[in-house]
């Protein structure tokens, strides 16, 4: 789907949308509609029922006698003046996109005016508003061959017409680089895992080198000589190799980098603990984590960001096999730290475990952030709704908290501790893969990783409940939510850009 900026003039052809006050106040740029047809609008609310002009309402209204060329007009809620911020106009953005998809409408226009009172200016209203609907109009066709006509993608453009149409276009320009960001994690984590596995998801990171991103493959002879026992470890069992990317983009000055670590297991069978059969098959996604990384260094890319900013990911397929590591075998990671295996399923964790050493111990960054979907048990505690954080620095989980809420993928810090940790203590080994039982599992799998983070300033994001959504949001549709992105995007925006 285009988007496009023009003047504030009615549009000749397509379906047009313009805004309603709540309690049923029309917006100027409404108000002028309704004199051109006669009172169409007045009309239309007067019969509308429910209809009150609270956020995301839409009343849709065919037969636009008096606007000749219209399809029809969509009269759309905004809510109260005073509250209309960003995500609400990106949500208004997502319901206006979907319905105009579902009735089969090619082109749009939303008309705006001056939105007097609003709580910001027309040219970031329709900038927001646009980057709701940007995000809510993805899909993921690519193996549907035998789409019927009323299943495929109808809308191609959706122009937004306002008096400050250059002011609406620069502001948007900065979403649409998120967006593509956004679109490529979401592209990641729907592939099936025959198409996406390390070697491929690696040649897909090495696109990115078109955006001036540089981009760094380790096959697993460079990774054994660094001593990755852990990560390889998890994919000896597959006859796919495993792979590790280090993305860097140099877009700031000679400040050290921030630093972003994804857990990629392109497939998650357990391994030698296998999983039960039914649900298997969303264990493609099990690489959310990496997808991410991946978005969010060619949002920066996409937008030129000021900042120096390091991707590094842990690619492996987690199979069962002759080959595969078994439960009570030890391994020796990068760090020299020794890891007893109790569970083969708890295979994400040693994959960063040699991540996190790998990205501190080469790039000395400001602070590292991981993601990685690693427990069922954060799903449990937290639901869908928000991500999990585990941090050793409270500034740096104050400054993600609010990023999250920012841009409404929110995230909830959880504990770590000493009592936690002593759970991990092995007989064997330095550490043990798994805690004694079920309790806590999250935070256990979080209090392993900071055995390997080397004191730097550090946080997890659990994000097992969010990189897959079952049913369609506000600005995503069902499947792969690209959640993240625009969270950690927003957070070096906020804070990390000179």
């Amino acid at each position: 789907m285009k988007i496009s900026f023009a003047d504030a003039t009615l549009p000749k052809s397509g379906a047009l949308a313009v805004g309603i006050w709540a309690g049923r106040k029309l917006t100027e740029a409404a108000s002028d509609l309704d004199r051109r047809s006669d009172g169409l609008i007045t009309r239309a609310l007067s019969a509308a029922g429910r209809f009150s002009g609270k956020q995301e309402e839409l009343l849709p209204i065919v037969g636009v006698s008096g606007l000749e060329g219209l399809s029809q007009l969509i009269l759309v809620g905004l809510g109260d003046p005073a509250k209309l911020d960003a995500l609400v106009l990106q949500r208004v953005g997502g319901a206006l996109q979907a319905h105009l998809a579902k009735v089969g409408a090619s082109e749009a226009t939303f008309l705006f005016d001056a939105l007097d009172g609003a709580a910001v200016p027309a040219a970031q209203a329709a900038a927001e508003l646009a980057f709701g609907a940007l995000l809510r109009s993805y899909r993921f066709d690519k193996y549907r061959t035998t789409l019927k006509e009323d299943q495929k993608p109808s809308l191609k453009k959706l122009t937004l017409a306002l008096p400050d149409k250059a002011g609406a276009r620069k502001l948007f320009e900065r979403h649409q680089a998120v967006a593509e960001g956004v679109f490529l994690t979401r592209d990641l984590v729907s592939e099936p895992a025959n198409v996406l596995y390390p070697e491929t998801f690696a040649e897909r990171c090495q696109e990115l080198a078109e955006l001036g991103i540089e981009v760094e493959v380790l096959d697993e002879k460079k990774m054994r000589k660094l001593g990755m026992g852990a990560l390889l470890a998890v994919g000896q069992g597959s006859d796919r190799e495993s792979r590790m990317v280090v993305m860097q983009w140099k877009g700031g000055g000679k400040e050290q980098p921030v630093a972003f670590v994804g857990k990629g297991v392109t497939f998650d069978t357990g391994g030698i603990s296998i999983k039960p059969a039914q649900g298997m098959e969303d264990m493609k996604w099990d690489m959310g984590g990496a997808g991410v990384v991946v978005g969010l260094m060619k949002a920066l890319a996409g937008r030129k960001a000021k900042v120096n900013a390091v991707g590094v990911i842990g690619l492996v397929e987690n199979m069962p096999s002759g080959k595969a590591q078994r439960p009570g075998d030890v391994v020796t990671s990068m760090s020299g730290q020794t890891i007893e295996v109790l569970n083969t399923d708890a295979e994400g964790r040693l994959v960063l475990a040699d991540a996190l050493w790998y990205t501190q111990d080469r790039f000395k960054p400001q602070f590292m952030v991981d993601l990685a979907t690693l427990t069922g048990a954060i799903i449990v505690s937290l639901g869908s709704l928000n991500a999990g954080l585990f941090s050793n620095d409270d500034a740096l989980s104050d400054r993600l908290i609010s990023a999250g809420k920012a841009v409404d993928e929110p995230v909830w810090r959880m504990p770590l501790g000493d009592a936690y940790d002593r759970q991990i203590d092995s007989d064997i080994a330095d550490v043990k893969n798994i805690g004694g039982g079920r309790e806590g599992g999250a935070i256990i799998a979080a209090q392993f990783l900071q055995r390997f983070v080397n004191g730097v300033p550090w946080a997890h994001l659990d994000i097992a409940g969010m990189v897959w959504s079952k049913k369609d949001g506000p600005v995503a549709p069902k499947g792969g939510t690209g959640y993240g992105v625009r969270l950690l995007d927003r957070f070096i925006a906020d804070n990390y850009e000179g």
